[in-house]
């Protein structure tokens, strides 16, 4: 298992050691003591997992302190353009995002930090995507972003007049008028 910096400080590219043969294929996708002599150490306390057709647009969320959430993003079917965006205001990278091809098929995985929003937008006709968070969701301390803020200009990898956004992430505030305490 190896990791990847990103150009944002804490947020890396979890590439697990894949081995395969005739029969198929075998890795771990997370290990608390590998991720740990990476420098991760996390307890992930939840699984959430996903299914969406072409087209779906799933955020941009977060949830504000004391509830913030680390995840582990990963695709079990299909393929996802996977966003996170730096709320850290005293962050050298505060605004700025990182995307990246998630797919079934290069098993590759995002790490974002508490102190990001997160979403991602399937390419594939379907997804099913998985992620690990540190913290249980919490109603009363979520937060996000519209997906189509013109100061983020998040490249989705499709047009997003077809987008298929919930009424939920529609009426989210612009980046300026988020309610990000990080």
């Amino acid at each position: 298992m190896t990791i990847e910096q990103t150009f944002i400080k804490d947020l890396v590219v979890v590439e697990p050691t894949v081995f395969g043969d005739e029969r198929g294929y075998f890795f771990e996708a997370y290990s608390k003591i590998k991720f740990k002599d990476l420098g991760i150490d996390i307890d992930f306390v939840q699984d959430n997992q996903s299914f969406s057709k072409k087209g779906t647009l799933r955020g941009l969320h977060y949830q504000n302190p004391p509830f913030a959430q680390t995840k582990l993003v990963r695709v079990l079917e299909g393929e996802i353009i996977d966003v996170a965006v730096d709320l850290r205001k005293d962050s050298p990278t505060y605004g700025k995002h990182f995307g990246i091809k998630l797919t079934a098929e290069n098993k590759k995985q995002l790490f974002v930090p508490q102190g990001f929003a997160h979403g991602f937008s399937v390419l594939s006709e379907t997804a099913v995507v998985m992620y690990k968070c540190d913290q249980f969701y919490n109603k009363q301390s979520e937060g996000g972003i519209r997906y189509d803020d013109e100061i983020l200009n998040v490249d989705w990898g499709m047009d997003l007049e077809d987008a298929i956004v919930s009424e939920k992430d529609l009426v989210l505030p612009d980046f300026a008028n988020c309610n990000s305490q990080f």
